[in-house]
């Protein structure tokens, strides 16, 4: 979907249409969850500070979040999604993967269920959706985000060599501002400059995950479309409104987060064996710490005692803290995809 959450608060909102609008809140650590395109011709993006965000625009409208409308808009997405497969692989609220290779309305050309998805979207949920195909999940991911907003991309295996030796390496799934800086130094800069390298070099340089990059250079994405995921760890963190700075206050705040997690691996009926605790300090650089007990981290665990250890061993001792995060992983059994999307929507 494009702009999703932002598009829906101006479809419920007419008044809101055609001004530049975020999701989000404004006070002064608020984040911005969501930008309408308007918002976007001003620089403004999710993520960005809402301080920062006021700046650029200072006729931005904000409304805050409504997320059980967004779910409610999900589900009816979903039910479109539906009529056509039931090989559908969510990785966001607003995003999915479709295997439609066997389809319901046996239509021979994936374009045209992509284009009829658009369509019944557009009509009967009044908003805008964009699509990607391909032979795989990478370029299918790849195709959609390629001519937004309301765009139809894809991707013919005989054009896909052509077309990711033209992408940019920051386009390649998995690759974030540290890592494409990274291959920037080592002179890797698009598509045609990763396939050039070698599968030994990059597994050197980048570990597992440079078999994914070379894999992805060369078109190559063995991953089905999978109707049920597993997630493997649930967490919340919290903004401060200032950054803290006094230990016995993070303290404090820490025995809130810890009640926070408690509550959501119940929720989840999860349990795990790894407790993680992040950390971002005030100038926006980030430090985490693990634990893994030799016992269980479930809603009757004690484990307040393991963060507040992992927050004394951490550099928030000496530094002033913006944010803290904690998460329980390294499950001790799997949970369906569908119960951690609504959990993730939660958090």
């Amino acid at each position: 979907m494009d702009a999703f959450y932002a598009s829906v608060e101006q479809r419920d909102h007419p008044e809101f249409r055609g001004c530049p609008l975020v999701v989000g809140f404004p006070e002064k650590r608020g984040v911005i969850s969501a930008a309408s395109y308007e918002a976007r011709r001003y620089g403004i993006h999710s993520a960005m500070s809402s301080t920062t965000a006021r700046r650029l625009c200072p006729d931005l409208i904000f409304v805050p979040l409504h997320m059980e409308t967004y779910r409610n808009v999900s589900r009816e997405i979903h039910r479109i999604f539906h009529d056509y497969t039931d090989r559908i692989e969510p990785i966001a609220l607003d995003e999915a993967f479709l295997d439609v290779t066997e389809n319901k309305r046996n239509i021979p050309l994936a374009v045209d269920i992509a284009r009829e998805i658009k369509y019944r979207i557009r009509k009967e949920l009044d908003l805008i959706a964009s699509a990607g195909v391909s032979y795989n999940k990478f370029l299918a991911k790849i195709a959609s985000d390629f001519r937004k907003p309301d765009g139809l991309c894809t991707i013919h295996p005989a054009r896909a060599a052509t077309f990711i030796a033209r992408l940019p390496i920051e386009s390649f799934w998995g690759v974030g501002r540290v890592t494409a800086h990274r291959m920037h130094e080592l002179g890797i800069h698009n598509g045609a400059d990763l396939r050039a390298c070698s599968l030994a070099y990059l597994t050197e340089r980048f570990g597992k995950t440079g078999k994914l990059y070379y894999d992805f250079a060369h078109g190559i994405d063995p991953r089905p479309v999978e109707s049920v995921r597993i997630r493997k760890s649930v967490g919340c963190e919290t903004t401060f409104e200032q950054d803290l700075s006094d230990t016995e206050v993070l303290t404090e705040a820490l025995h809130r987060l810890t009640d926070l997690l408690k509550r959501r691996i119940k929720q989840a009926g999860f349990s795990g064996h790894t407790l993680t605790l992040k950390i971002k300090f005030s100038d926006f650089q980030r430090q985490s710490r693990s634990i893994t007990p030799d016992y269980e981290l479930n809603p009757s665990s004690d484990i307040f005692p393991l963060a507040r250890h992992l927050l004394l061993e951490s550099d928030a001792v000496v530094r002033p803290v913006r944010l803290l995060g904690l998460a329980v992983s390294n499950p001790s059994r799997s949970i369906p995809h569908e119960l951690f999307r609504q959990l993730s929507l939660d958090l």
